[in-house]
């Protein structure tokens, strides 16, 4: 492993790190800890900064060029623009099978970076800024970090690996944001509630309670959305973004750019 694959592996580590311990922190701190949903702007600040430290080591090692920095951009903007028309309705979602086919083809890297940024930017112009947003961008750029982490296949087998990731990361997704909030989304007493006091399985178990009664028909709305996208648009998408990232110069640390055409 060269010394910028090193970096790159580094960063992702962290951000993996970063996404278990906001999710997480619930179970195992207790409320006297002053940790709380005021945490969002110290994980906001911190979420940045990693989107351009992976992008910037991708850069470095030669592994992302300028129009691969580019069709990052280009995408971004593209999930932008498609989630305020999908808004979420019923789970219904057009952002995360972008998220997954290119974090499948650029890398987890890019994937990560994606989510995050699509995420950011889609969130100004919805006016969906708040604690929330910082925890929507961890799980979108996990979307399309573990996307790049897939093991091969090929054609159809690559559809459906795509297809059935699609649905496994909107349950993913869905719970990891309501698991962010629940520990004050309604009161105490009753077997939905957050217990401080309760053991880590007694509250895995309440939120499992909690998510079924609540959520589940978006999640379910969402995985559906996701499987079906990819697989009307995956191969044609696919196809593109190979044949992008062959012009765009993915190529291996240390190795020479080709010139500009």
């Amino acid at each position: 492993m060269t010394g910028s694959d090193r970096r790159v592996s580094a960063s992702l580590l962290v951000a993996v790190v970063a996404g278990v311990v906001a999710f997480t922190w619930p179970l195992f701190l207790r409320p006297e800890s002053g940790v709380s949903a005021a945490q969002a702007p110290i994980l906001f600040a911190l979420v940045l900064p990693l989107v351009l430290a992976i992008v910037l080591s991708e850069l470095a090692g030669g592994r992302m060029d300028v129009k691969a920095l580019a069709m990052l951009g280009v995408l971004a903007a593209v999930g932008t623009i498609l989630r305020p028309l999908s808004a979420g309705t019923a789970g219904f979602e057009l952002i995360f099978f972008l998220m997954i086919l290119a974090g499948r083809v650029f890398g987890a890297g890019f994937g990560f970076a994606l989510g995050a940024i699509t995420l950011f930017t889609s969130a100004l112009i919805t006016s969906g800024v708040g604690p929330w947003l910082p925890y929507q961008m961890l799980t979108a750029g996990f979307v399309g970090l573990f996307a790049g982490w897939l093991p091969k296949a090929s054609g159809r087998a690559e559809l459906l690996l795509l297809a059935g990731y699609g649905m496994v990361s909107a349950f993913t997704y869905g719970w990891l944001m309501d698991f962010s909030f629940w520990p004050f989304a309604i009161g105490d007493g009753t077997q939905l509630s957050f217990d401080p006091s309760a053991s880590p399985l007694e509250n895995l178990h309440r939120f499992v309670l909690f998510n079924l009664a609540t959520s589940m028909g978006w999640n379910l709305g969402r995985a559906l959305t996701n499987a079906a996208l990819v697989f009307v648009l995956g191969t044609p998408l696919l196809r593109l973004f190979r044949r992008t990232a062959r012009k765009a110069s993915f190529v291996p640390s240390g190795a020479p750019l080709p010139l500009a055409e």
